[in-house]
């Protein structure tokens, strides 16, 4: 094989001003779309050893993986400063460029001849820019070794901008190095990653072939870092808190339990941070959030990951209403963030996060939501029959602020498309919340719905604690009962709150299900890199 890296030799013949436009490109293993009968059934296993063949004639001649070429430049950024500049503007001005990235299209067309170079800028054109490739520009050695190279080899390019007959921004090239050989051959560049599980498995290869999915990850890094600077803007401390809990804590879940071979000992992965939160707020933290990771033990789904993302944030002195309108403008702020607008397309349809969010107490939203008169609502019978014509018998114990709950999560809750907080819940399922003074059977907390899903949970919490001690107690009693999801006796947490803990305001925010919404996916796999899988085979 030919060297694989190719200069322009000394006395090389004249530039051509308007190379010849490629047809369209192809790679000798694909089909062309145009032509049905050059479909084949092509053996991967054959092109891998192929593709080994030629590393190992690589290998004999040198370095196989250099590491000592710097791009200076980036397709995406060529492409918005110089893709309005006609060829006559461009040519005279000789600007030098350097770009590294893979080979994603090739057209060989004797002594002339393209490609693609896809590097990991974005824009209009997928951060891709093409390539002309001559005999004159690398020398003959160096086109030789072109000619082998194959689809999604890593290569670094200098050489000159111009724009061809049809105005396409390319690089006319002057050097070309292999950098990495792709050793297995990409997907048919016609029809992509079919398998959408093969997304979610080889996500490394969905990124190469969807830039799709890279704007979507994209947008989910500016989202964070739009929320992360929104936070320190309003005072609030970015903090760490533990991962492993000796007792699982701030939810209702099934917690992945471990165990910690030092310590000989027990632990959970985290279901929630929330304690530890709080704790630094009885510690004179005012204002502290946490975004990372939490686990459940429970279901995967479109909307449920074991592994999720979440930010909690705390604020002394607030309350709930404090929390509502501060969640509104975190989430605008993400949405403008990584979209530029906090009007958002859904599944076909508009959100809109611009306008104050709606409030409703459970009671309203089964008048408004299920057909119940406001008397109706207040009927634990009638609640009871309703829920049980549904398929879903309630437990006994159930009271009325219960029933009414579980019709709302029945029934209401997948019609919320609109934002909407939901508030007054009761303190029955709400057993870190402050009761309200004026109905001490219901809890000064809210939840967030926007296209039928929950977003967000907050509330103020309960200082007290007596009152919590209670409801902690309350929680054991219901998981020796059998109840998987029932919080333990965290009694270092009630020491904490017997030190002191200022009236305290704290939320919760689905950080996945907010990216499937500024991005438009149906699913939460869609926004989260490496979702958990069943495992292979």
């Amino acid at each position: 094989m030919a060297s694989i890296l190719g200069t322009a030799p000394p006395g090389a013949a004249p530039r051509i001003r308007h190379p010849p436009d490629p047809l369209p490109m192809t790679d000798a293993h694909a089909p062309n779309p145009a032509d049905p009968s050059t479909a084949v059934v092509v053996d991967e296993n054959q092109l891998i050893t192929e593709r080994r063949e030629k590393l190992a004639a690589i290998r004999q001649q040198g370095i196989a993986f250099p590491n000592d070429f710097k791009p200076a430049h980036r397709a995406a950024e060529l492409v918005q400063q110089h893709g309005e500049r006609t060829n006559e503007e461009l040519e005279p001005l000789g600007l030098a460029v350097s770009l590294a990235g893979r080979m994603m299209l090739k057209r060989v067309m004797g002594k002339a001849s393209f490609c693609t170079l896809q590097d990991g800028s974005l824009g209009a054109t997928g951060g891709r820019i093409q390539l002309f490739i001559t005999k004159d520009g690398i020398g003959e050695a160096g086109y030789e070794s072109f000619k082998h190279l194959d689809l999604g080899d890593i290569l670094g390019a200098e050489g000159t901008l111009f724009k061809t007959r049809t105005g396409e921004l390319s690089v006319r090239v002057s050097s070309l190095r292999l950098l990495t050989k792709s050793l297995r051959p990409l997907p048919d560049k016609f029809h992509g990653m079919a398998d959408q599980e093969q997304k979610y498995r080889q996500r490394y290869v969905d990124l190469i072939t969807d830039a799709e999915a890279r704007t979507r990850f994209v947008a989910r890094s500016k989202a964070l870092a739009s929320i992360r600077q929104f936070m320190v803007d309003h005072d609030f401390m970015e903090v760490e808190t533990p991962m492993l809990h000796p007792i699982p804590g701030g939810a209702n879940a099934k917690p992945f339990v471990t165990h910690h071979n030092a310590l000989d000992q027990e632990m959970f992965l985290r279901i929630a941070p929330e304690l530890y939160l709080k704790r630094l707020i009885v510690g004179g933290f005012e204002r502290v959030f946490e975004i990372n990771r939490s686990f459940r033990n429970e279901g995967i789904s479109v909307r449920h990951n074991p592994e999720f993302t979440m930010m909690e944030f705390y604020a002394a002195y607030w309350n709930h209403h404090d929390l509502m309108d501060y969640t509104e403008q975190v989430l605008r702020h993400a949405a403008r963030g990584a979209t530029g607008s906090a009007t958002l397309q859904y599944g076909g349809k508009t959100v809109d996060l611009e306008p104050a969010f709606t409030r409703m107490t459970v009671r309203e939203s089964l008048v408004a939501h299920a057909g119940l008169t406001v008397a109706e609502a207040d009927d634990a019978q009638v609640l009871h029959a309703r829920l049980k014509s549904l398929g879903d018998e309630p437990p006994a114990h159930w009271k009325l602020p219960e029933l009414q709950f579980g019709l709302f999560e029945a029934v209401v809750e997948s019609q919320l498309w609109a934002p909407t907080f939901i508030i007054d819940y009761p303190v029955e399922v709400s057993p870190l919340a402050r009761a309200s003074d004026s109905n001490p059977a219901i809890t000064e907390r809210f939840e967030l719905f926007i296209t039928g899903r929950e977003y967000a949970n907050g509330f103020s919490e309960l200082n007290d604690a007596e009152d919590q001690a209670a409801r902690f107690q309350a929680q054991a009693a219901n998981k020796d009962a059998g109840d998987e999801e029932a919080m333990y006796y965290d009694a270092d947490f009630i020491r904490a709150l017997e030190y002191g803990m200022p009236p305290t305001g704290g939320c919760g925010i689905g950080l996945d299900r907010l990216m499937m919404l500024i991005t438009d996916s149906p699913s939460i796999r869609d926004v989260i890199l490496f979702p958990s899988l069943r495992k292979e085979g």
